[in-house]
Protein backbone atom coordinates (compact mmCIF):
# COMPACT_ATOMS: atom_id res chain seq x y z
CA UNK A 1 0.00 0.00 0.00
CA UNK A 2 1.32 3.29 -0.96
CA UNK A 3 1.92 5.85 1.84
CA UNK A 4 -0.22 9.05 2.03
CA UNK A 5 0.84 11.84 -0.10
CA UNK A 6 2.27 14.98 1.94
CA UNK A 7 1.21 18.24 1.20
CA UNK A 8 3.78 20.72 1.72
CA UNK A 9 3.09 24.73 1.76
CA UNK A 10 4.47 27.98 3.04
CA UNK A 11 3.58 30.11 5.93
CA UNK A 12 4.48 32.85 8.26
CA UNK A 13 4.28 31.98 12.07
CA UNK A 14 2.06 34.65 14.04
CA UNK A 15 1.77 32.95 17.50
CA UNK A 16 4.17 31.51 19.62
CA UNK A 17 1.50 28.60 21.60
CA UNK A 18 2.80 26.59 24.56
CA UNK A 19 4.54 23.28 24.38
CA UNK A 20 6.53 24.01 21.46
CA UNK A 21 3.86 24.45 18.77
CA UNK A 22 3.20 27.58 17.11
CA UNK A 23 0.10 29.40 14.85
CA UNK A 24 0.93 29.37 11.42
CA UNK A 25 -0.99 31.90 8.58
CA UNK A 26 -0.38 29.53 5.61
CA UNK A 27 -0.32 31.27 1.96
CA UNK A 28 -3.98 30.57 0.94
CA UNK A 29 -4.83 32.83 4.27
CA UNK A 30 -5.71 29.44 6.58
CA UNK A 31 -4.12 29.44 9.91
CA UNK A 32 -3.34 26.31 11.38
CA UNK A 33 -1.21 25.12 14.61
CA UNK A 34 1.70 23.29 13.70
CA UNK A 35 5.04 21.90 15.79
CA UNK A 36 8.50 22.12 15.38
CA UNK A 37 10.02 18.28 13.30
CA UNK A 38 12.50 16.32 14.93
CA UNK A 39 15.17 17.42 13.33
CA UNK A 40 14.93 21.28 14.06
CA UNK A 41 14.19 20.53 17.76
CA UNK A 42 17.47 17.99 17.86
CA UNK A 43 19.72 20.79 16.30
CA UNK A 44 17.91 23.77 18.25
CA UNK A 45 16.60 25.80 15.51
CA UNK A 46 14.69 28.65 16.85
CA UNK A 47 11.92 30.13 15.57
CA UNK A 48 9.83 33.53 16.26
CA UNK A 49 7.08 35.10 15.21
CA UNK A 50 7.32 36.74 11.56
CA UNK A 51 9.62 33.55 10.31
CA UNK A 52 8.98 32.28 6.80
CA UNK A 53 8.48 28.44 7.12
CA UNK A 54 7.72 25.41 5.41
CA UNK A 55 4.69 23.16 6.65
CA UNK A 56 4.10 19.53 5.98
CA UNK A 57 0.60 18.55 6.17
CA UNK A 58 -1.48 15.62 5.72
CA UNK A 59 -4.68 15.47 3.64
CA UNK A 60 -6.61 13.93 6.82
CA UNK A 61 -6.76 16.84 9.03
CA UNK A 62 -5.30 20.09 7.57
CA UNK A 63 -5.98 22.12 10.94
CA UNK A 64 -2.36 20.58 12.30
CA UNK A 65 1.40 20.76 10.62
CA UNK A 66 4.90 19.45 11.00
CA UNK A 67 7.59 23.25 10.67
CA UNK A 68 10.11 21.26 8.42
CA UNK A 69 12.36 24.56 7.06
CA UNK A 70 12.73 27.96 8.09
CA UNK A 71 13.81 30.64 5.76
CA UNK A 72 17.01 32.30 6.48
CA UNK A 73 16.21 35.95 7.12
CA UNK A 74 18.34 39.15 6.89
CA UNK A 75 20.39 40.00 9.77
CA UNK A 76 19.65 42.87 12.06
CA UNK A 77 21.66 46.18 11.75
CA UNK A 78 24.12 46.03 14.47
CA UNK A 79 22.83 48.84 16.35
CA UNK A 80 19.47 47.30 16.17
CA UNK A 81 20.39 44.12 18.03
CA UNK A 82 19.95 43.49 21.77
CA UNK A 83 22.49 41.72 23.45
CA UNK A 84 22.02 39.60 26.61
CA UNK A 85 24.20 37.56 29.01
CA UNK A 86 23.11 33.74 30.17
Amino acid sequence: MPKEEIIKIEGEITEILPDGRFRVRLENDHEIIAYTAGKMRKNRIRSIVGDRVHVEMTPYDLDKGRIVFREKTTPMPMNQRRFFRR
